[in-house]
């Protein structure tokens, strides 16, 4: 067997494999002894099929496999062994002037395209600066927080005249153009959050309505194109809800308001625990530390987006492109023209910090430990269980799920890659320069 590399470029080889017969005749005549003894062929007993039976009329097929086989070998061990590092995996080159017998005499000859990675430059120092956001809670902000939080605690009342937060409870008729109600159209029976409602001439028409009260709305207008929502109200499925162009009558119902909690110590206890708070500055100063804490996990995906997007743009990462746009056809059969013009530059970058990554983690000797995974995925299988139930999982019990989640290879894989890069990015902020800047929340909504 010989094996060669033609190297086109920096980043563009081809392999090339020859083949002879006393490469895969032994294989060949093994695999066909094996068979036989499996084959279960009327007239034969079973384990007792001839060998020669068996090659004629399996003989290619299972040529065929072992050349495969051994194809796959050897490039993989030939690239292993020659620590040749590649982008995708390589691309088999297509030649119909090569004809083969495939009669266990031929000498065959493949050629493989392989995309080749990179070198990357590319070192840490205290010369690269980041700016780290210290979110701070605006009025406004805390202001909201604090009501839904007493409103969460509240109690359901029925004014006669509905308000801005209110909820009209009501019944939905869709019109025609000239106004008249569709006979047979959508028609349903449904909660209006009046604060959802974003066109503000239109809330103005839903502000004063008490029971009985009749109007017109325009959903699309009303709820700005918010296809879950207005489908949640109508009652249909959201592709419906996307073609909905006419307007609907709205007859009122019944409006419903959540009163907000009074601030007392039960409501302090019920949140935080008895006598944990016992004023209402206390209970505002709790409710900033619980929201900045939020804000926090907003501004370090901040500081992340920015030192991946830095790092990315600012060092110069040639890609073999012709190849990959290739291989990405090659594996993905359902990718049109279309979705690979649009989408391969956002896996180019992604493609450039993942070996940004590897770089960082290989000069820097960064451990990346089973324990650490276990942990990530531990505290992502918790959060999960939280949504569902306030209660937590015994830890010995989550331990079992976390275990049996990452025995299932897409999952151990999605979390190796997110330690890693959470690896990656502590490592950035252990080296760089992290300009501390305090801004508020609705500044800081700006710039995200």
């Amino acid at each position: 067997m010989n094996i060669t590399q033609e190297k086109i470029n920096d980043l563009n080889a081809v392999v090339k494999i020859k083949i002879a017969p006393e490469d895969y005749t032994e294989k060949v005549e093994k695999a066909i002894k094996d068979q036989a003894k499996k084959a279960t062929i009327p007239g034969f007993r079973k384990g007792m099929v001839p060998a020669s039976h068996i090659k004629r009329t399996h003989g290619k097929s299972i040529l065929v496999e072992e050349i495969n086989n051994l194809l796959s070998e050897t490039l993989n061990k030939y690239l292993t062994e020659n620590k040749v590092e590649i982008l995708g995996q390589p691309l088999p080159v297509m030649d119909n002037s090569k004809e083969f017998k495939w009669d266990n005499t031929d000498e065959f000859e493949f050629d493989y395209e392989i995309g080749l990675a990179p070198a990357v430059d590319i070192t840490i120092t205290e010369k690269d600066k980041f700016t780290q956001y210290i979110v701070k809670a605006d009025e406004e902000t805390l202001a909201s927080r604090i009501k839904n939080i007493r409103r969460s605690y509240g109690k359901m009342t029925n004014p006669e005249v509905s308000e801005a937060d209110d909820v009209l409870y009501a019944d939905l008729a869709q019109l025609d153009a000239d106004g008249s109600i569709i006979e047979g159209g959508i028609a349903a029976t449904g909660s209006i959050r009046l604060d959802a409602v974003k066109d503000k001439k239109i809330l103005k028409t839903l502000i004063g309505l008490k029971k009985d009260d009749v109007v017109e709305l325009d959903v699309q207008k009303a709820f700005d194109k918010n296809e879950g929502l207005i489908a949640k109200i109508l009652n249909i499925s959201e592709e419906d809800a996307k073609n909905v162009d006419s307007k609907f009558q709205i007859t009122v119902k019944n409006v419903n308001r959540l009163e907000e909690s009074d601030l007392n110590q039960e409501f302090f206890d019920k949140i935080f625990g008895e006598g944990v708070v016992t004023d209402e500055a206390g209970f505002t100063a709790k409710i900033t530390e619980e929201v900045e804490s939020m804000f926090k996990q907003d501004a370090d995906r901040k500081l992340q987006n920015d030192m991946y997007t830095q790092l990315v743009d600012g060092i110069n990462i040639e890609l073999p492109d012709e190849f990959l746009r290739k291989w990405l056809k090659a594996t993905n059969e359902k990718l049109t023209d279309e979705e690979l013009a649009e989408g391969y530059d956002d896996f180019a970058k992604n493609l450039k910090w993942t070996l940004i990554e590897n770089k960082l983690i290989k000069d820097n000797n960064i451990e990346i430990k089973y324990d650490d995974v276990f942990q990530t995925a531990k505290q992502r299988l918790d959060a999960q269980f939280r949504m569902y139930s306030p209660s937590p999982m015994p830890d010995d019990q989550l331990a079992q799920y976390t275990t049996t989640f990452l025995k299932e290879k897409d999952n151990a894989n999605r979390i190796f890659e997110e330690v890693k890069a959470i690896k990656v990015f502590e490592y950035i902020q252990s080296v760089a320069t992290l300009d501390k800047k305090d801004i508020p929340y609705n500044k800081f909504v700006e710039l995200v």
